[in-house]
């Protein structure tokens, strides 16, 4: 549990391991775009601004022809955490920005962001675990503004 509304899943994969999540999440009573506009403003608290926008439900309309939820994906970034990050790994660009989504669903609008601390375990830089943990508790710390 990373705080107040926020839920951390566990699950195990088919060899019976304990696996953590890998999002950070909450669910709230609001529309799709109030969710996000409440999103946007929790981020900038902390030093993320929006660098995308990605609509999937009109994305998938207009390439597939085909209906589905309201789910957007928020590319989101502080400049400070990447530009760090970038000196310590010059690849560690393919992992960002952090990625949010924002989705509609029969319980409310549900929220999560990527845990930096999960994704960045796929890279061997021991420099990354501190930035890691400290984007990791600013995107926990939006999220939770939003319970």
């Amino acid at each position: 549990m990373y705080g107040a509304g926020l839920v951390t899943i566990f699950g195990a994969n088919r060899r019976g391991e304990t696996l953590v999540s890998y999002y950070i999440e909450t669910t709230i009573d609001a529309d799709l775009d109030e969710a996000v506009e409440r999103v946007t403003a929790a981020l900038k608290e902390e030093g993320f601004g929006i660098m995308t926008d990605i609509d999937v439900q009109a994305t998938l309309k207009n390439k597939l022809d085909v209906d589905f939820r309201p789910y957007r994906i928020l590319g989101a970034c502080n400049p400070r955490y990447a530009h760090t990050a970038l000196q310590a790994e010059p690849m560690i660009g393919t992992m960002l920005p952090c990625n949010v989504i924002v989705q509609q669903t029969e319980g409310g609008t549900r929220i999560a962001a990527i845990d930096p601390i999960a994704s960045m375990q796929a890279v061997d830089n021991p420099a990354l675990g501190q930035i890691a943990g400290e984007v990791r508790a600013r995107l926990a710390d939006a999220i939770a503004r939003l319970a």
